[in-house]
């Protein structure tokens, strides 16, 4: 079999449960759904469609959760990607809350998922908003606020200056919120727990198997080409998030690959519980969102920084390290134990993009950063649609997605145009 390339460096891959290699397909195929990319949003596809009797067949390029799924910061939020008031504005009150009920169902999928199939993945409740910013206090304790008044959320708490500082051991925010019913989780351990419960159900996974095309014969099958084999089926999935590669142009038009990472230090001992003694992840107020949170074994996990283009910095612990230690100055004596990086995928609007891309061809990605939730929901509702009910789907395809100015060759120089303006915003205010 061939040799299939590791799971990037990092803690998660370092305290990964041990998972089989699945060879890689070898030969033509057929089924009723092939997915591509086993990731949150293709392994949660292929469970729920196995568990209605579906045949699944999920290929996948490298390893399972090898992308974003087994390398981001593990946090779990509520809500959108955008804040409910800017989607009212948006779309309207209507559109608002039917997005925000979908954002609320994929929280407990999640949750549910980990309950249903026993999945160990160190899942802990709580997060909590941190404000960098004393002039943007106000509208981020309105957006809870707005949140318990007109949608009926019972998780927000506020929290002054001492009362943040206490809860996450730094005083250099000046307030924010409390999400108790939002949390964290090892993600690669989640991943993984996910395709042995799609296997369990029924679903084959092909590692180490690359699509390199989809074609349609115009009647009602599909076959994706790879370098091994042919799989003819019903319906496709295209799961590969910013890891495309130009598979679709629509998809590539769309959502764009960027870099981000995280670094773990060495275990704190007491000092963990000093910085934050509830164990709650916490995101802070920045565009550029810095993100961190206690691990099970007593690291401080902190993510801050992206990249735009193919190259990490030379330094992956130093570039992340220097954003920690703006806010845990007395972490300086402490050793970085791993770094590592990631490819998320973003939309121009940060909202996921959604679509029936032709007959018998789905997607979903573009999560920007909000991946856990969404992504994993998004197997639920693209299933859904498969399986000939789109209502829930169609709420979430209805979202406009421009595509990037300039294609792939001009969208990143726009956006790092664009991103260097908002670090700008982020440290002035």
């Amino acid at each position: 079999m061939t040799e299939l390339a590791p799971h990037a460096s990092s803690w998660y891959a370092a305290t990964a449960h041990p998972a089989p290699e699945r060879p890689p397909l070898d030969g033509d195929a057929t089924c009723d759904v092939c997915v591509i990319g086993a990731g949150f949003t293709g392994l949660s596809t292929a469970l729920h469609l196995a568990k209605k009797g579906r045949k699944v067949i999920v290929i996948e390029a490298n390893r399972v959760g090898w992308g974003a799924s087994g390398r981001n910061g593990g946090q779990l939020h509520s809500g959108q990607r955008r804040d409910q008031e800017t989607l009212e504005s948006w779309f309207g009150e209507t559109r608002a809350h039917a997005l925000f009920a979908l954002a609320e169902e994929a929280k407990r999928t999640v949750k549910d998922l980990i309950l249903t199939h026993a999945i160990d993945c160190d899942w802990r409740d709580g997060l909590i908003h941190a404000v960098h910013k004393k002039a943007w206090l106000h509208a981020a304790c309105a957006e809870a606020e707005h949140l318990i008044a007109r949608y009926g959320y019972e998780g927000a708490t506020f929290l002054d200056a001492a009362g943040i500082a206490r809860a996450i051991g730094t005083d250099v925010y000046f307030g924010g919120w409390r999400d108790a019913t939002a949390g964290h989780l090892h993600p690669l351990n989640f991943a993984l727990g996910l395709a042995d419960a799609a296997e369990e159900a029924g679903a084959r996974i092909c590692e180490g198997t690359r699509a390199t095309a989809i074609s349609s014969d115009g009647g009602g099958h599909r076959t994706v080409t790879t370098a091994t084999g042919t799989i003819s089926a019903s319906d496709v999935v295209i799961a590969a998030n910013g890891y495309l590669d130009g598979l679709d142009p629509e998809i590539d038009a769309r959502v764009m690959p960027i870099r981000n990472f995280v670094l773990a230090t060495e275990p704190l001992g007491a000092r963990a519980s000093r910085l934050i003694p509830f164990r709650e992840a916490v995101a802070d107020s920045r565009f550029v969102v810095h993100y961190w949170r206690i691990s099970a074994d007593g690291r401080m996990l902190f993510g801050g920084g992206e990249t735009y283009g193919t190259r990490d910095p030379k330094d992956v612990a130093g570039f992340v390290r220097r954003h920690m230690l703006k806010i845990y100055p007395d972490l300086a004596d402490v050793k970085i134990d791993h770094a590592w990086g990631g490819t998320l995928a973003v939309t121009m609007n940060r909202m996921p993009f959604f679509r029936r891309l032709r007959p018998g061809v789905y997607t979903a990605s573009g999560y920007s950063g909000h991946g856990v939730a969404i992504a994993t929901f998004a197997g639920k509702l693209l299933a859904e649609a498969i399986e000939g009910d789109t209502s829930r789907f169609d709420v979430m395809a209805s979202i406009p997605a421009r595509a990037f100015p300039g294609g792939r060759r001009l969208r990143q120089p726009t956006l790092v145009l664009a991103m260097t303006w908002f670090a700008l915003r982020d440290r002035l205010g």
